[in-house]
């Protein structure tokens, strides 16, 4: 009887549950299948409780907070409490992973449990949603078979030029398109340090505040770029680079 209930037995599985890019309506860019998954699911992973709450009441006006159980993943997190994120889902219970913004997992501290559910055999379910990089990435017309992500560069000054160089060689050896991202408030000197140190003839595409109402999406050269006034002060962004013999 005993083994009979074990084989019955099923692991929650671990949804990887992305969230919008902005203040914008949740249902203008996230699929249905999101907003049931919320419905049902009542254990989540966050970087900010009091975010997450606010997006799942957005999603889910109706579902029961106090109900809501949270375990939160940032950078104050210790490595030794995440396999305790994961009880649930080994006591038969669906855990969620919620991003700030966007994808979990891409860019964001996620990808930390979602390795551990995999040594636990849990199963991984990503859903459907909004990636300001690959978004970018297909609005770039840059070669969509071979690209890099690459995060945030260093911030010395002479180390983030070695790397912008190292990288645009790359891209021009591999035809692979090079992507970054920066610190919204530090966006504008990032972009100066790009047409500072890159060929004016090499392709830089900005997309800022990708899905929402103020959407910006170019790609211009390195010369063209030095002759545009953009604002991108405390505004997400997304920098691709890629240069063409």
């Amino acid at each position: 009887m005993a083994e009979n209930l074990q084989q019955k037995f099923q692991p929650g599985k671990l949804y990887l549950i992305p969230t919008t890019l902005g203040e914008q309506p949740p249902l203008e860019t996230l699929p249905l299948s999101v907003r049931k998954k919320i419905e049902e699911i009542d254990y989540y992973i966050a970087e900010n409780e009091k975010t997450a709450r606010r997006f799942i009441k957005k999603i889910v006006p109706n579902k029961s907070q106090p109900s809501l159980h949270f375990q939160l993943l940032n950078k104050f997190t210790d490595e030794i409490d995440l396999p305790s994120f994961l009880n649930p889902c080994l006591e038969g219970k669906n855990v969620g992973v919620l991003s700030e913004a966007g994808c979990p997992g891409i860019a964001d501290p996620g990808a930390a449990v979602v390795k551990l559910a995999h040594e636990k055999n849990i199963k991984v379910v990503p859903l459907v949603g909004p990636s300001s990089i690959l978004l970018t990435m297909m609005s770039s017309g840059f070669n969509g078979q071979n690209f890099a992500f690459h995060g945030y560069l260093p911030i010395d000054k002479s180390e983030k030029k070695q790397h912008i160089k190292k990288l645009e060689r790359l891209s021009l050896e591999l035809n692979q398109a090079q992507i970054f991202i920066e610190t919204p408030y530090r966006n504008e000197k990032f972009l100066q340090d790009l047409l500072q140190h890159l060929h004016p003839t090499t392709k830089i595409c900005i997309g800022c505040e990708v899905t929402l109402a103020t959407e910006y999406i170019k790609t211009k050269t390195v010369s063209e770029w030095k002759k545009t006034k953009l604002d991108l002060h405390k505004r997400p962004a997304i920098f691709i680079i890629q240069k063409e013999a």
